[in-house]
């Protein structure tokens, strides 16, 4: 079973990877990604917080969260320590995947497209950090503000594909991460009686 869940989560990888290989994608991909940095959470409640009656309420309840997810988030990677898909040494050429570890191929590592190249801040995959923050958010904004539900949820669930179409993690990281940071602010609403 669990093979079959790990075949099929590399071949989701594959697809969505694939489909960033035409440049317009990927450029999006980055710029989806970069509004899942950290400043862009604090920017966004601090925002809310002096603009809107409830803004308190979101900055507390992400705040939590956030102080919630982080610790989880850390202890989760560094024990699964599961392999980002860019340091497998699979390069994409073509739309079809070369293990180039296994020696599947005379294909050199350098003819992966250059502009595909982009390089995480950690090494590990599970969960997406990214993923999970996004959710923490998504979630919290939703919990103050239900009417922004089908926004805040398709925002985050394009910083999860993006991650992927920038081949740094693959999409179970992306649901472990989801599921991370979502259950982050269900907790918090749970231990504050919501």
């Amino acid at each position: 079973m669990f093979g079959t869940i790990a075949k099929l989560d590399k071949q989701a990888f594959q697809y969505v990877f694939a489909l960033s290989e035409q440049r317009e994608w990927l450029l999006l991909a980055r710029k989806i990604s970069k509004t899942g940095d950290g400043p862009f959470y604090f920017i966004f409640s601090l925002t809310l917080l002096v603009s809107q009656a409830k803004g308190g309420e979101l900055f507390s309840l992400a705040l939590a969260a956030f102080i919630l997810e982080l610790p989880l988030y850390l202890l989760l990677k560094n024990a699964i320590r599961r392999t980002r898909p860019c340091h497998r040494g699979v390069v994409y050429l073509e739309a079809m995947p070369v293990n180039v570890e296994q020696g599947d191929s005379l294909l050199p590592v350098t003819a992966v497209h250059s502009s595909k190249q982009f390089e995480p801040s950690d090494k590990f995959s599970l969960p997406s950090g990214h993923t999970a923050a996004a959710f923490v958010m998504a979630t919290s904004i939703w919990a103050i503000y239900p009417q922004w539900l089908l926004l805040v949820y398709s925002w985050a669930i394009a910083i999860g594909l993006s991650r992927i179409a920038l081949g740094v993690h693959y999409p179970l990281d992306i649901v472990a991460g989801a599921v991370l940071g979502s259950g982050s602010v269900v907790t918090v609403l749970f231990i504050a009686g919501y």
